[in-house]
């Protein structure tokens, strides 16, 4: 929610998916990919590659969706798995767990499953905290651990 958000979102459509088009089978995608029209089955960015979803209030999908980004404006049936940012617009709809690392969700979109944040990778922000001996008398007192 805050600081810095990792990968940037693409901020371009590579591929559209057009209101009138009904796919059945799986959709492997990179970059940008905006669906309008009705997919059923599993929706997977490449791995270690960018990737930003973008689900229109028009779309329907029936399977999994695994992508970087992911913006749901539209019906899912399945469970979205996201390693940076999910945003479900308000007329969201989604059947099925919600995993991310940040979330926004606006009012009026609607999961009927589980959100579960997920950490990515170990953040660099965390500081370990060391024990010094307590001297009698005195309390417990952390501080950082030198690298």
């Amino acid at each position: 929610m805050f600081g810095t958000k990792g990968n940037k979102p693409q901020n371009r459509i590579d591929c559209l998916i057009g209101a009138g088009t009904r796919i059945e089978g799986n959709v492997i995608f990179s970059g940008g990919l905006r669906i309008d029209g009705h997919v059923r089955g599993s929706i997977i960015a490449e791995e270690g590659k960018p990737g930003t979803l973008v689900v229109s209030e028009r779309a329907q999908i029936e399977g999994e969706i695994r992508a970087p980004h992911v913006v749901i404006n539209g019906a899912v049936y399945g469970p979205v798995t996201s390693t940076e940012y999910v945003e479900l617009q308000a007329k969201a709809n989604v059947t099925g767990d919600v995993y991310y690392n940040t979330l926004e969700m606006q009012v009026g979109a609607v999961v009927q499953g589980r959100l579960v944040h997920e950490e990515s990778a170990k953040s660099d922000k965390v500081v370990p905290l060391k024990q010094t001996p307590a001297e009698p008398n005195s309390s417990v007192v952390a501080s950082p651990a030198k690298s």
